[in-house]
């Protein structure tokens, strides 16, 4: 059996010494060098069938070059456009991804977490944080580097990356208030999230600011950011007698279950009920009526917390926001009308 080259046999092939040719396979330190010495000792390296030993390495280096990606719902579209903006920072380095799934369990976020651990992962990005989740704070003060990403952790000193979502709200109320409503009524994300709790103050007080009165059945709290308990609210809301004319949902998911309960009771979008969600999730322009929304930076907000993430690997005292917050956009589709008259 033909024996694996070694970085000694590259540096032989290629007559430059053994640590020029580490450094040139090494995403993360090749910079020193100039690109045609990485193009032509990695040229060299593939021809002759140059696999990179990790685990040797990380004997050596106490680092897998691992990152673990924890997610809620892995059926969300958004989550996706998130993923690719880490992996375009975190794969260049030389970083591969452990993704998990939670499920919005928080015994299940518990075990996958100590799994990631287990697994010798460099550092966590995690986007299904509760607001109060004293195990991920514990995880992130034994040492393991964390950034949380579209949500956060209230008062854990953990960096988060996550949307203006209060300017959101307030964008998408106006424009409805703008477009004639009065009556608009909230689907509120769940209570134990961030981006829920968040969105739902925002609205509470940007109807307050316009002068509109928001009686409690005017709200309808999810336990889930998902089309069933769009359903499921939607149904409470009509039900409860308030004579609405716009549903302003905390996400788009919750909208499209909006849409199918308005759509069941022969309800028009939007010339009888308008509706709007929030995210701006993939495809929403093909399902109709296409949904009104507020635009997150899905690829941006993936990027900017791996690069914070990188800089907390390679450096643990190294000094990054406890909060970045992106700008969101509306965008304006045909779920909106003006309210029925009379």
């Amino acid at each position: 059996m033909r024996k694996a080259p070694t970085l000694k046999d590259i540096a032989l092939a290629t007559g430059v010494h053994v640590s020029t040719v580490s450094r040139a396979l090494n995403p993360s330190l090749r910079t020193v060098l100039s690109d045609d010495v990485v193009k032509h000792i990695c040229e060299v390296a593939a021809q002759m069938g140059y696999r990179p030993n990790r685990l040797a390495a990380g004997l050596r280096t106490r680092r897998t070059m691992t990152v673990g990606l924890m997610i809620p719902d892995i059926t969300n579209a958004i989550f996706p456009p998130i993923l690719r903006g880490v992996e375009s920072v975190l794969e260049p380095l030389g970083y591969a991804s452990i993704i998990v799934n939670t499920d919005s369990i928080l015994a299940r976020e518990h075990l996958l977490v100590d799994v990631l651990r287990e697994r010798g992962v460099d550092g966590i990005i995690h986007a299904a944080v509760l607001r109060n989740d004293p195990k991920i704070v514990k995880v992130a003060a034994e040492g393991t580097p964390m950034v949380t990403v579209n949500r956060k952790i209230e008062n854990s000193g953990i960096p988060a990356v996550v949307n203006d979502d209060a300017q959101g709200i307030r964008m998408i109320l106006k424009y409805l208030f703008d477009f004639g409503h009065r009556k608009i009524a909230h689907i509120a994300g769940p209570e134990d999230l961030s981006t829920g709790q968040g969105r739902k103050q925002a609205f509470v007080a940007g109807a307050r600011e316009l002068g509109l009165d928001v009686p409690a059945r005017a709200i309808a709290q999810s336990q889930r950011f998902d089309e069933a308990e769009g359903r499921r609210c939607t149904a409470a809301l009509l039900d409860g007698g308030w004579p609405l004319t716009a549903i302003l949902c905390a996400n788009d998911r919750l909208a499209l279950g909006a849409f199918e309960v308005l759509r069941a009771r022969g309800i028009d979008c939007p010339t009888q009920v308008s509706v709007t969600g929030f995210n701006d999730m993939p495809f929403l322009d093909l399902i109709p009526p296409r949904l009104t929304t507020v635009r997150i930076q899905q690829f941006e907000v993936g990027q900017v917390s791996a690069d914070i993430l990188v800089k907390l690997m390679t450096d643990p005292a190294a000094a990054v926001a406890s909060e970045t917050t992106l700008p969101v956009k509306l965008v304006v589709r045909d779920s909106v009308a003006p309210p029925p008259s009379g």
